[in-house]
């Protein structure tokens, strides 16, 4: 028993050792675990948080809706050469569109039946567009914003007469009418100054 007392208490002393060695490397694993375990719960709080402005995060700026250039007519069939309900009710509508504010160039082209002689229309089609014009104006719009174009039977929208020949009363009506174009301005973007270049020789702090 005597011999066996000496070896029972170096085991007892080299258990004793190993039990912190073990448990630095438990504590190690645990603390790994821990480090991976916060990295997931960032990685997944990163992608359901929505990317945000730097400068004013809380405003969403909406995208400008892109603005067209602006094609109507404007019908003179029953009336001849002024301005019926209908056409001032198309134009009441036309001065509130965009294209119409955004301040481009107006173009009026007048249009006139085949019935009479060529001078005649081409006066009847001006006549359409000063109607369509006065009104525009009348409404807030500058006069210098519009072009005029009497363009009397040369440019009609249906046929004059039917296949036959015969007289289309229907046709010459579409064909007496004023055509609107709205543009749209052209944005300019300036471009940067160009300084010219100073040689060694011109500056004033040279040696």
């Amino acid at each position: 028993m005597r011999r066996l007392a000496p070896a029972l208490a170096l085991c007892v002393m080299l258990a004793a050792c190993d039990r912190p060695a073990g448990n630095a490397v438990d504590n190690a694993v645990n603390a790994t675990n821990a480090v991976d375990n916060d990295m997931a719960a960032n990685e997944g709080g990163n992608a359901a948080e929505p990317v945000r402005s730097i400068l004013r995060p809380e405003v969403a700026e909406p995208e400008a809706p892109k603005i067209e250039p602006l094609d109507v007519t404007i019908g003179f069939g029953a009336s001849g050469l002024k301005l019926d309900d209908a056409a001032r009710a198309a134009l009441d509508t036309l001065v509130e569109t965009a294209a119409i504010k955004t301040g481009g160039a107006i173009t009026l082209r007048g249009h006139s039946d085949s019935k009479g002689n060529d001078g005649d229309n081409r006066v009847a089609s001006r006549v359409r567009a000063e109607a369509v014009e006065a009104y525009l104006v009348e409404k807030g719009i500058a006069k210098d914003r519009i072009t005029l174009i009497a363009l009397g039977e040369t440019r009609p929208a249906v046929p004059n007469a039917r296949e036959d020949g015969s007289d289309d009363p229907e046709g010459r009506a579409k064909n007496r009418r004023v055509d609107i174009h709205v543009a749209v301005p052209m944005v300019v973007v300036p471009t940067a100054a160009v300084l010219p270049s100073i040689s060694p020789v011109d500056r004033k702090d040279k040696p």
